[in-house]
């Protein structure tokens, strides 16, 4: 409704526009008792100070001394009552707040949102209609701060107050009920701040745009396909709710997952729709948003993050207006999150269906329609689906990134473009594989033991989507244990397997994983496994045992988290998808469930003499002259394992070329660099070692 279509303007701008007409009755009876209000001020504040009232005739009332404002109250109370009676503007003014409400039964219902829509559904008294209106007359019009200034006697107060509201409202005993926080008006976030008297009276510029000027009903979306009934029984429990409170309903995902999309499915099951939240937002911005989502109908999403910024860490989060009928959809990264959200307010964890083979190829196929028929394309879609467990964003972005190549997409661009999308965050290097199997030497039953694992790897997706496995193993992958002393090549192994079956391979840094914080290990250990799950990479944990620890009695709160974190790697480790390969020298120091369930145990011995002559021919380079060198001795004589054998070709290459003799090493050089490494490792040297190169050794 417009201005010029109401009896009285709602505000003190001429020009203003109010379209809800409840609204805009409220406005102008706010607008008409400050009027009034200001009458009489002119009248009093003017005969006070002695001027002639005639002179400040346009001119708001001069300002006086509060305290004795407050005490003249009384003195004042049967002339100022007599003053409106007998004033003409006052008379006047009293006249127009006589005026009833608009609407009536034939009218037709309010729109959700608005000033009417919110009488009605709370129930509003007219003394709170009005304090809500005299709150939302200082957010539509900017010329009301000068008129609040005067009546609250104070030029840098310009927003109204209970104490203002309760001066104004003909019968007072009744604002003084509304000055507790219980009472709707605050309950449900229509009106901020303080209840105290004198704390300035709000109303969020979007929830007052909201009471105003209601949005018409949103466009109902037709729903393609039937509801999923992984979320019946969701939308059942938030149907089942009781409306007394807001709820909080976690979602539970990573990066990509669709969450928002699962939020969506639920609000459409339970006729509503969702509202997304505007970016940037902080905290204590999230009352006005949760106030306006309830007043359009929505459902809104947000981040754990948002909620937990103000928070200490571990501690239970706090919500806004705990109070408000509303369903909040809330995005956490694992179960610790949802954990700290308040228990009387938190519906079970829901976590969103994963898509199964079929359906990720789906997408695949309709990410690049346009391009099916390529040679091999077909095929490459088909292992990106069965190695790449991506949800629909994910393969949205590969597919965008691939259409961009401005050409058509081969089969090699696919596999390329998904490891490309592939983070693993701070926690994880990625590993350049530098060896072959043929460079891999170990006795025959471990080097079965590799040749083995390599197959494995190979056809694990195969086997799953294949051979119908997935179901049973619920697409779990590999994982495997390397043992042995240092330098006997297990991460050799690695890279090895690797290699051949063309995965990346990623090493865990431990010192970013262990955390020293009660609960942060498995965290960090979440987010890796999370990430990893959907990428088909090999996962490399070197000094394992730090991570995969025997489990002690428990003593205290430490005890028992560690505890805790050893029995969730036990459950990501048999649900990992990729494969994990876990390297330790203290095979011991492992628990023995966790032994239990590896399906490779593969034992790095020390090299045998044969093996460490091999060794040793194999770690020179291929441009330095080596034939003056004896192998045999160097085999025979030295029990070094192939990572410390690789470490004294290095520095004996350092040594020989630093005497510019040519490319080539002695055994002088070779032998001194081979006591350098026998003192790191602590092991007693002696001359008869060195044999007859002993007196040739440099101190």
């Amino acid at each position: 409704m417009r201005m010029h279509e109401i009896p009285h303007p709602a505000g003190f701008q001429p020009a203003l526009t109010v379209a809800e007409p409840l609204a805009a009755h409220w406005l102008a009876q706010a607008t008409l008792r400050l009027r009034r209000e200001i009458c009489w001020l002119w009248r009093e504040r003017g005969l006070l100070a002695g001027a002639d009232p005639a002179k400040q005739a346009g001119l708001l009332p001069p300002l006086g001394d509060p305290l004795q404002s407050a005490l003249d109250l009384t003195r004042w109370g049967a002339e100022k009552a007599e003053f409106l009676a007998r004033d003409e503007t006052a008379a006047w003014l009293g006249e127009q707040l006589r005026r009833p409400e608009p609407g009536g039964p034939g009218e037709p219902a309010p729109r959700r949102g608005g000033f009417a829509w919110v009488a009605r559904e709370l129930e509003l008294a007219g003394a709170e209609r009005f304090v809500l209106a005299l709150a939302l007359l200082a957010a539509a019009d900017s010329a009301a701060g000068s008129v609040f200034a005067a009546c609250l006697n104070d030029a840098g107060r310009t927003r109204p107050s209970l104490a203002l509201a309760q001066r104004l409202w003909d019968r007072p005993e009744e604002i003084m009920a509304l000055a507790d926080p219980g009472r709707r008006l605050f309950r449900f976030g229509l009106l901020s701040g303080g209840t105290d008297w004198d704390t300035p009276l709000a109303v969020a510029p979007a929830v007052a745009a909201c009471l105003l000027d209601p949005p018409g009903p949103p466009a109902t979306r037709e729903q393609g396909t039937e509801p999923d009934p992984h979320l019946a029984l969701a939308a059942a429990r938030l149907k089942a709710a009781p409306r007394d409170r807001l709820h909080l309903q976690p979602l539970l995902g990573g990066l990509d997952a669709p969450l928002a999309e699962t939020a969506a499915a639920l609000a459409t099951q339970l006729g509503s729709r969702v509202g997304c939240l505007p970016p940037g937002l902080g905290p204590e911005q999230l009352p006005a948003r949760f106030t306006l989502a309830w007043l359009q109908g929505l459902m809104p999403c947000l981040d754990f993050a948002l909620l937990e910024r103000d928070a200490h860490q571990d501690a239970p989060v706090a919500i806004p207006l705990p109070g408000l009928p509303l369903t909040v959809f809330v995005f956490v990264e694992d179960r610790t999150q949802a954990r700290r959200l308040p228990a009387a307010h938190t519906l079970p964890l829901l976590t969103p269906p994963a898509l199964d083979y079929a359906g990720r190829l789906a997408h695949w196929r309709t990410g690049l329609a346009d391009h099916l028929g390529q040679p091999g394309l077909d095929g490459a879609l088909a292992e990106a689906a069965r190695r790449f467990l991506f949800p629909p964003a994910g393969i949205e972005r590969v597919c965008a990134t691939l259409r961009c190549l401005g050409r058509p997409p081969q089969a090699q661009d696919v596999l390329a473009a998904c490891r490309g999308d592939v983070h693993l965050g701070e926690l994880a290097q990625p590993v350049d594989p530098r060896f072959t199997l043929d460079d891999l030497l170990l006795p025959p039953r471990q080097a079965g033991q590799i040749r083995e694992l390599v197959r494995a790897a190979a056809q694990v997706t195969r086997v799953h989507h294949e051979w119908g496995t997935a179901r049973a193993w619920n697409e779990g992958g590999l994982s495997a244990l390397f043992a042995g002393p240092p330098g006997t090549g297990k991460t050799m192994a690695a890279e090895v397997i690797a290699r051949a079956v063309g995965m990346p391979m990623y090493r865990i840094d431990l010192s970013q994983v262990v955390n020293k914080y009660v609960g942060e290990t498995e965290k960090n250990l979440r987010r890796l496994f999370d990430a990893a799950d959907a990428a088909d990479v090999i996962l490399f944990f070197d000094e394992a045992d730090a991570l995969f620890g025997k489990r002690t009695e428990v003593k205290d709160a430490h005890d028992r988290y560690a505890n805790q974190e050893v029995g969730y790697l036990l459950e990501r480790m048999e649900r990992f998808r990729g494969l994990a390969i876990l390297a330790t020298n203290r095979k011991k120091d492992l628990d023995e469930a966790f032994l239990r369930r590896l399906r490779f145990l593969v034992d790095f011995p020390l090299p045998g003499p044969e093996e460490r002559q091999a060794i040793w021919r194999r770690a020179m380079p291929p441009a330095v002259d080596v034939s003056a060198l004896d192998f045999p001795f160097l085999a025979r004589q030295f029990a070094l394992a192939g990572g410390h054998i690789r470490s004294v070709v290095f520095q004996a290459c350092l040594q020989g070329a630093a005497r510019e003799a040519g490319r080539r090493l002695d055994m002088p050089v070779v032998l001194g660099a081979v006591r350098r490494e026998l003192d790191k490792l602590g092991r007693p040297v002696s001359p008869d070692l060195f044999g007859p190169w002993a007196p040739q050794l440099e101190d």
